[in-house]
């Protein structure tokens, strides 16, 4: 992976913590490890970091990750601060003259499409500063449960998707993903390659046991499938190895890699996907799914059995087949309360129904997204 201009690294929680909690301590060598890249290789460095709900709770004494949102958003606040200074300390201690920079965000900040590519223009100007690592992690003192990426694996892909990085390193404390849980058997096999992320993939992953972790290998997979889709490539890697990061771009390190689709969302289309937090569920038929999967073509209302959430002309939803299976996300042309009077209808009765017919499609394919 000598190609690789612009990197991504995604530092997990648990990475972050020791016997007793969180500790700075071990982002000393990862932390290095980027400072020599970035001067050796003149590569764009964003990393995202995990550990302020952590690192709040070590400094307020809490044992259990705090389940009330005002809880959590107090902790994170706390965090926020003595997070960012051990970042801070090991870039002026060590930098050579590279800064760090704080970018926050939270899922309604990729929501709005204005907002959406501020983001990159953001990021990208300290880049061109050339001595600048910018340091992004989810606004958690703000979000609320609607507004969050809900963990930083997927927080990490659509930062990766939006910037058109070459490579996601995500940083964990496994070489990758195994074939079994590794912790209750020693003859499980790590899988060093996944070509696609499939059901059988999926049945792999397990969930975190950490109290101040929210991720898992389950969030790792759907990082996957962001990135993987818009084309880049990602990395399952054990952040406790010295010189990770190196070593996986030298490959040499043990690891699971995943490759990449061979179609590549556009922007506006990632945007639909992956930046827009989805409002409600459309379930479909097999003719419909039929239709949209493997002819491209619209989602009609004589498509759709099902409508779940409130939503709005315009918000994005998801489109799942009957078993639940995710087919499609897009942009609807109708409100849930009017497609669930017009569903399993022809679109030449849709005046009839509602009393007017501004769209024939529910979604037009020029905003739906295979998934």
């Amino acid at each position: 992976m000598t190609d690789v201009k612009t990197l991504v690294v995604k530092i997990g929680t648990t990475l972050l913590s020791g016997a007793h909690g969180f500790d700075g301590r071990l982002l000393e060598p990862i932390v290095l490890d980027l400072i020599r890249l970035k001067h050796e290789k003149k590569m764009n460095i964003l990393m995202v970091s995990s550990g302020a709900i952590g690192c709040g709770m070590n400094v307020l004494g809490i044992k259990e990750r705090p389940k009330v949102l005002p809880l959590k958003q107090a902790t994170a606040a706390v965090g926020q601060v003595t997070l960012m200074h051990y970042y801070e300390t090991l870039f002026r201690v060590y930098g050579q003259g590279l800064k760090a920079a704080q970018v926050l965000l939270s899922a309604g900040d990729l929501d709005n499409r204005e907002t959406y590519l501020n983001v990159t223009n953001t990021i990208m100007t300290l880049f061109d500063l050339g001595c600048v690592v910018p340091i992004v992690n989810e606004n958690d003192s703000t979000a609320t449960d609607e507004l969050r990426f809900g963990d930083n694996d997927t927080l990490a892909a659509k930062i990766a998707a939006k910037i058109d990085a070459d490579l996601l390193i995500v940083l964990s404390d496994i070489d990758g993903l195994y074939d079994q849980d590794p912790s209750a058997n020693p003859t499980a096999r790590l899988v060093e390659e996944v070509q696609a992320v499939t059901p059988e993939i999926e049945a792999l992953a397990g969930d975190t046991r950490t109290q101040t972790s929210t991720g898992g290998m389950k969030t790792k997979l759907a990082a996957a499938k962001i990135v993987c889709s818009a084309g880049l490539a990602m990395v399952i890697a054990n952040g406790h190895r010295p010189s990770v990061v190196r070593d996986v771009l030298a490959g040499t390190c043990p690891c699971t890699r995943f490759g990449r689709a061979e179609t590549v969302l556009p922007h506006r289309k990632r945007w639909i996907a992956y930046g827009r937090k989805p409002r409600g569920v459309l379930v479909v038929d097999d003719g419909a799914r039929r239709a949209i999967v493997e002819n491209g073509k619209s989602l009609l209302p004589a498509g759709v059995v099902a409508v779940r959430g409130n939503f709005a002309v315009g918000d994005a939803v998801q489109v799942v087949d009957g078993t639940g299976r995710e087919v499609a996300a897009g942009l609807v042309n109708y409100a849930s309360v009017d497609i669930e009077r017009i569903k399993g209808r022809k679109s030449d009765e849709l005046e009839q129904v509602l009393g007017r017919r501004d769209f024939d499609e529910v979604i037009h394919r020029d905003n739906l997204v295979i998934l």
